[in-house]
This record gives C-alpha cells, structure tokens and sequence, in this order.
C-alpha cells in the first residue's frame, strides 16, 4: 500500500489551532505535543504532494516558537528561501489545502505574499531575508503602521551567500530592531561548505558557555559604572578566551547562541526575553537537524530536500508503473562531462551548491580534485570560473538558469568584458513545474544573446546535450553556454562520445516547401508533431534545429526565409531571445517585405504560476498543437493578403 493510501495520522491538538492566534493560547507543555503533532502532519501531507521535506522539518520547533511568541501577522516572519515554511503554511489557515502544494492551482512550494498576509514576503531563492527584513525594520522607524517585530528565518545554507552578509552590515550599522534566526542545520541541497560553516561548528562546540555569557550578559545589567564596564571587559575576555566570540557581533549584532532549535523549553523563554527587552539587531544561533524527527529523511544524503510522492513508512518514493524513463538532462551532462574530463585535464566543474541538481556530484566522484562547490555564491561561482580560465583552465559552470540570473554582472564584466572561455551549463532551462515561476529559466536566452562574444547554444535531446558539452570543452575563443531542461530526455539513443559542434550551424529535421519551423532547444519534439498535424492536412513542412542563438545561422535563417511561405519560430525562453535575433537578421536582410509570414513564438510576458510542465506549457502557447495553429493562421493571412490561393487542404 502506497503513502497515498494511508490515513493521516491522528492529531486532535493541531486540528482545534486554526491560527497563530489560537496557538498562543496555549500553555509551554502543550507546544510540545502541538510540534509534534505538526511534524507528522508536515509528513504525512508531503508523501502526498512531494516537495521540500528536509528543510521544514528541521524548523519545526522554531516555525512553533516563533508563533508562540510574536503576534503575526502584525509582526512580520520572513522566511528564507521559503521552503522551510511548509510546517508555517499548515498553522497560518493554509492546512486545508495541502493537499494543492505545488499542484496547479494550489499552494506555491515557497512563501508567496498574494497567498496569505502571513507571508509578507515571498522567497524561493536564498540568502534574501536579512535584506528584506531590514526593509521592513526602516520602514517601521519611518512610520509604517502595519509593521510590528520583524524576524527573519535564515538557513539551509543560506549564509554562504554574500548577500546576507551584506544586510547583517548594513542592519548593524543602523541598529534597527531585528530578529535574526540563524537555522544552522549544515546544509544547503549539498552539504554547507566554506570558512562561515566552519565557524558556526566552532561556535557549537561550546553550547555550554551560553549560560556563561547569558549570565554575565545580566549581571552586566545590574552593576554601576564603573564595575559595568570593567564586568563588560571581563566578560569580552572570557569569550576570546573561549573562542566564542562571533563574526556577528563584531558586525553590530547581540549574538545568542548556538542554542537547541529542537528545545522549545529552552527557545520558547530565550525568544520572550529578547522580545521583551532587545533594543537593536539580534542574532539567535539555533543549530538544528535537516529532516528531524523522521528517520528516512535523517539518514538520506540530502536530508529528503526535494521528493516526490514517497511511502509514509519506508520514506521509499512512491512506485510507478510505467516503463523505465529515458536518463535525465542533468545526468546526461554529468557522465559527458566525465568523459571530458578523462580527455583533458583542465576541465573543471564548478557549481553553487546545486551539486547533486546539475550533475557535479556524479562529476566530483570521478575528479574530486577537479570539483567545487562553492556554496549559494552564484556571483562568486562566475568569478571564480573566469579566474580559473584566465589561467588556461576550461571551467565548466553549471548552475540552475533561475540562478544564474544572481550573477548576470559578473557574466557582464568578468567573462563577457574579458572575453574569457568560461563554458557556463544551464541547467533547468525553460518552465520547470511545480517549483513554479521562481525556478522557471526563462531569460537566460536573452540576457545571455546580447553580450558581445557569447555562444549560446540550446539542447533539442539529450544527445545533442552530449555533443554540446563536447563542442564546449574545445571551445577556447570567448564564452559559450549551453542550455537543457529539467527531467528526463527524450530516449534517444545516445552518441558513445560527443562530437563538437560547428559553432553556428544548425540542422535540417524535416525537409518541405510551404511551412518552415525553426526551433531552438526540446520545443523540436512539439515542432516535429506540428508538422505531421499539418501534413495531415496536405500542408508541406520543413522543420530545423537551430541549436545556437548565437551566433545564428543566417544561410539557413535566409534560405528557410527565401523557400518557404511561412517562418515560425519557437523557443523556451522570453521575449527578447532567439526570435528576436531571427527578427533583427530577416529586417537587417530586407526579408519581412516579402511575401513571407514570420512569426516567433517564445514564452509570454508574464510569470506563468506552477502546475505540470506540459499545463505550463499550454498556457504558454507553446506546444504542438499551438504551433500547428498558428501555421494555419499565417496561411490564412497571406492568403487575405495577397488575394492569391494558398494550400490549405483540410484546414477548418
């Protein structure tokens, strides 16, 4: 019997707090039955769904103390990411509709602020709550109303990230009241790396000096000068002493920690103290466990970040039925950058802590020499990259399209500017599904399309992918990126090693004479159905693969132009992309005064919210069925036009 078929567990405390403001009625000991009440709902609801497991059971605790103690709405909870907040959605009126997250329609995997007033501000991508939390902070000293107590929920990783570092300066130099709560659970979706993780593991090795440095704290308090001042330097010595003393308070921050993020007797007086009697920034160090209280969950290398549907009792995902899927794109690229990697050894692979997600764990594996994973610092990743090829090496950067959009001026001036061979591997490019329009790599086409010196390549199938990362590893003269989708591959059959590309060629599919669909990346499937439903109808149909938006094949764009009746371009990306470099060309050319009807086709200008791909897709107009129709249609305006018969055998 699968997880779906179980019933959900008994929870009679949880089922009567309808709100925050029910949970603050409740006494201590009652929190504690409340909590875990609401972690086997919390897992009971995601076996269901999927999703972001890990990241919120190790909140569980803190998502109830925080409740309990400051009076949201009013008071503003911030979290990070935003995937940790799934235990918040259940107790902030949402618990109803669990049942819809990440589904079409229903509840975002992230917080989202036009989903409840108890998200006053949206995240799904890291390293962004201190920033925003200070906003709110500034704009309460400047008069706003509405803002009471602001805390911020950082972790998961999130800390790597510049960033953050960022607002906790700015935050102690105004010395705003703010509430930080460092969720150190060690983890990003990989392991934390770096020096920060490193100090935050010192500072856990004293748990016991925070009663030292709380007590000192309050006698401090109490004694006149002079003896508080010569108890404040006693007490500075003990924790440089100690080894305590905290990058966090020499930024302007009171730091209190590392405390149990599991131990509501011990978070529940500490968060009412600080609330009752904190004057400016605070920092509280909770250290906690990536999926607590589930053992499936604590004993997986990723803590259960991201599932599917999965058995309640084995934490097994859920069977399928269907045949064995094609490997995925990033699986794909991880084994072809293997093979790279066997023939040259200045290829490298660099990732943000995304190394399970963009295949640089497969890679790290065989080359754990060869592999870095520098933490959420996508600028830094970029940077990093550009050094490394300035220096005769071929880094390999592979990050999430969603993601790479955090570094857009490093890719700017310290590759683009610099002309430097940096191969950047785009993985998650186009609509992505349940994780909704946050994650969607909608851009990268364009913002990567105009620098000067960029190639941009995209991936129709996952040999093209193969052959992608073989033309990028000889590549040598300026920057070159690649571009593939998230999920499994087409089933292809895969080439025993890739073969580099000629830059700027793309390929004949399907030959014809009145219709001409150029694609570029996997819409080449959508296009290839198109033609056999316009075949059906008599129509003849020439279909081709772009495979790089730069730099374009203008002989195939022109011939394409020059034989057919009508060009339609198609790509996963936004407006301003490939499409439009076909549009700029044709115009440069004097080809749009012809006979001929173009028309690109590419992603609308609108963040089109979460549900299946396919569904996604169709709102976006970009599947086989829209492409065959608008065909039709610009059969039919020639025909208006030009008053001159044209085959529209079968056509309505």
């Amino acid at each position: 019997m699968e997880s779906n078929d179980k019933p959900r567990p008994a929870t009679p405390l949880l089922d009567k707090v309808t709100s925050p403001a029910a949970l603050r009625q409740l006494p201590d000991w009652r929190l504690r039955q409340l909590a875990a009440e609401l972690r086997q709902d919390t897992i009971s609801s995601v076996s269901r769904t999927g999703g972001h497991l890990g990241s919120t059971l190790g909140v569980i605790e803190l998502t109830v103390a925080i409740h309990a103690v400051f009076n949201t709405p009013h008071d503003k909870l911030i979290w990070d990411v935003g995937h940790q907040a799934y235990a918040h959605k259940i107790l902030t009126d949402r618990r109803s509709q669990m049942a819809s997250l990440r589904k079409e329609g229903g509840l975002s995997g992230f917080t989202k602020r036009s989903e409840s007033v108890y998200d006053p501000f949206g995240a799904a991508h890291s390293s962004t709550s201190i920033s925003a939390g200070l906003g709110f902070a500034a704009a309460r000293a400047h008069g706003a109303q509405d803002v009471g107590d602001v805390v911020c929920v950082i972790g998961d990783g999130a800390m790597s990230a510049g960033m953050a570092y960022e607002a906790i300066n700015n935050a102690g130099a105004l010395g705003h009241r703010i509430f930080v709560i460092l969720n150190d659970n060690e983890m990003s979706i990989s392991p934390s790396v770096g020096a920060i993780t490193k100090h935050l593991a010192t500072l856990c090795q004293n748990v016991p000096l925070v009663e030292i440095d709380t007590l000192l704290r309050r006698g401090t308090k109490l004694l006149p000068e002079p003896l508080r001042t010569g108890m404040q330097r006693t007490q500075r010595a003990v924790r440089e002493l100690a080894g305590t003393n905290s990058l966090f308070e020499h930024l302007g921050f009171s730091y209190f920690g590392p405390v149990d993020g599991h131990d509501l007797e011990h978070l529940l007086p500490l968060l009412r103290a600080l609330r009752d009697h904190a004057t400016g920034p605070v920092l509280i160090h909770a250290v906690t466990r990536k999926g607590a209280g589930y053992p499936p969950a604590e004993a997986s290398d990723d803590k259960h970040h991201g599932v599917g549907a999965f058995n309640l009792v084995t934490g097994a995902p859920a069977a399928k039925t269907e045949a064995a899927p094609a490997p995925t794109y990033t699986k794909v690229f991880g084994t072809a950058l293997i093979e790279e990697a066997k023939r040259d050894p200045k290829v490298i692979g660099i990732t943000a802590a995304m190394a399970s997600g963009t295949g640089i764990a497969q890679f790290a594996k065989a080359f754990p020499e060869r592999s870095y994973d520098v933490g959420i610092a996508e600028q830094h990743a970029v940077t990093f990259a550009a050094g490394l090829a300035a220096a005769g090496m071929k880094p390999f950067c592979a990050i999430y399209s969603t993601f790479l959009q955090r570094a857009y001026d490093q890719i700017v001036h310290d590759v683009a500017l610099q002309d430097l061979p940096v191969r950047f591997a785009i993985d998650r490019a186009g609509l992505v599904g349940a994780d909704g329009p946050t994650h969607a790599g909608a851009f990268d086409i364009a913002y990567l399309s105009n620098l000067p010196g960029f190639t941009v390549m995209a991936a129709a199938d996952e040999a093209e992918l193969v052959h992608m990362v073989a033309t990028a590893a000889v590549h040598d003269s300026g920057p070159i990126a690649f571009r593939y989708p998230r999920g499994e591959g087409t089933g292809v059959a895969l080439p025993q090693a890739g073969v580099p590309l000629e830059i700027g060629k793309g390929r004949i599919v399907r030959e014809g004479r009145t219709i001409a669909l150029l694609t570029l990346g996997s819409r080449l499937g959508e296009a290839l159905q198109a033609a056999g439903q316009l075949e059906a109808r008599g129509l003849s149909v020439t279909v081709a693969d772009a495979r790089f938006a730069k730099p374009l094949d203008k002989t195939l764009i022109e011939q394409l132009a020059r034989t057919h009746d009508v060009l339609i371009t198609a790509e996963e990306g936004a407006v301003g992309g490939f499409g439009s470099h076909v549009l700029q060309h044709l115009s440069d050319k004097g080809l749009l005064g012809s006979r001929l009807q173009v028309r690109c086709m590419s992603l609308p200008d609108v963040f089109i919210q979460h549900a299946s791909p396919r569904a996604m897709y169709d709102v976006a107009c970009l599947n086989a069925v829209h492409i065959a129709e608008t065909a039709l249609a610009c059969l039919e305006g020639a025909q208006e036009q030009y008053q001159t018969p044209v085959n529209l055998v079968g056509a309505p």
